[in-house]
């Protein structure tokens, strides 16, 4: 069961306990699944019951507690608990990393895209329809806008981004672009205005530079140094791109080896690399809401530090004959290595196989 699968799971069981009407609410159009937060068990929770709970009438754990049994019997659901105030905590049989892998293969690094429109060009389309970016004559005000311009077009947005000034040199050495110079267009703009870097971020490079700049929220002062191109664990970059050259190299190692991947059941799969894996549609749909691409760069470090402690369990050992758990468990390292890329992507950076 997916993350959306999941949600639309969700919305059923509150249908049902209308239905039966042991709830008097008007169903949601949309409930929020998301890794446990701190003190929560399981796969996935939802804060369901306390949304429901003021128009219910009712407090949230007894929503809760009325929603349970119509979740614990469904198909792909193993065990629900609650805790806290009223939090649903709910636990997936077995073949939901299948199902997880096999969506996010599919889609590839475009997982977690919303569907593009179909005339992209925000010049021509109406006023109305085009987000607006506008940022001062500032190096990282324009390397966020254009990473945030990236972010809403993955989500189906249209959008034009104009600065304040602009220097041809930025296009060559952070391949940002900007559709407009010149003061705020007329309406209303969303303006990016992020604390500026302390230093020229140029000498670093691209990926590097773009990641110094883009790792921080907006309201913190990056920090413009060496330990962006450092190969070390030390360095969060390295590390998102270790582990996406390390799922790659696994690929080609397992033909050596005569056999690929194949999503499946993987009994030892990290709960923390799955539950990360699957709440990457809600982060990209986060980050274009808020205008915030470090919530991606944050949230691949987390995909990579779940990911990094799996490989060395991937392929078979001494004399071992690949497996379909081998081929399961390539499918699941394949699977993060292209989320990792599709993250990347979005913030202008390469993900390069060999590291």
């Amino acid at each position: 069961m997916t993350p959306a699968e999941l949600s639309s799971t969700v919305l059923h069981a509150v249908r049902r306990a209308v239905d039966a009407g042991e709830l008097d609410v008007t169903v949601p159009a949309r409930a929020v699944v998301a890794p446990p937060g701190p003190g929560g068990c399981g796969d996935y929770a939802t804060n369901i019951a306390l949304q429901l709970a003021r128009p219910a009438g009712q407090p949230p754990n007894r929503v809760a507690e009325v929603l349970r049994p119509y979740l614990v019997g469904v198909d792909g659901v193993a065990d629900v608990v609650l805790t806290g105030p009223g939090f649903l905590n709910i636990s997936l049989g077995g073949a939901a990393p299948a199902a997880l892998v096999e969506e996010i293969l599919s889609a590839g690094t475009r997982y977690g895209h919303a569907d593009a429109p179909d005339a992209p060009d925000a010049p021509d389309a109406p006023d109305n329809s085009v987000v607006r970016l506008h940022c001062p004559h500032d190096l990282r005000a324009v390397v966020v806008a254009d990473a945030v311009a990236r972010v809403l077009r993955c989500q189906g947005a249209l959008v034009r981004v104009t600065a304040e000034g602009f220097d041809r040199e930025w296009t060559a050495a952070l391949d940002v672009r900007v559709d407009g110079v010149g003061p705020a267009p007329a309406g209303p703009p969303v303006t990016v205005r992020p604390v500026p870097a302390p230093a020229d971020p140029l000498p670093l490079g691209r990926d590097a530079a773009r990641w110094a700049l883009l790792h921080p929220a907006a309201h913190d002062r990056p920090r413009i140094g060496d330990e962006h191109l450092a190969q070390r664990e030390g360095n969060p970059l390295f590390r998102v791109r270790y582990a996406h050259a390390r799922s790659r190299a696994l690929t080609r190692n397992a033909a050596d080896l005569g056999f690929a991947a194949a999503p499946g059941p993987v009994p030892d799969a990290p709960q923390d690399l799955l539950a990360a894996l699957g709440d990457h549609p809600r982060v990209l749909a986060a980050a274009a809401a808020h205008r915030a691409p470090d919530r991606i760069a944050r949230h691949l470090v987390a995909v990579a530090d779940a990911t990094l402690p799996f490989l060395p369990a991937v392929l078979p050992r001494g004399g071992e004959k690949p497996s379909a758990a081998h081929r399961a468990r390539l499918a699941l390292a394949e699977a993060a290595g292209t989320v990792l890329a599709g993250g990347l992507t979005l913030l202008g950076i390469d993900a390069p196989d060999h590291l």
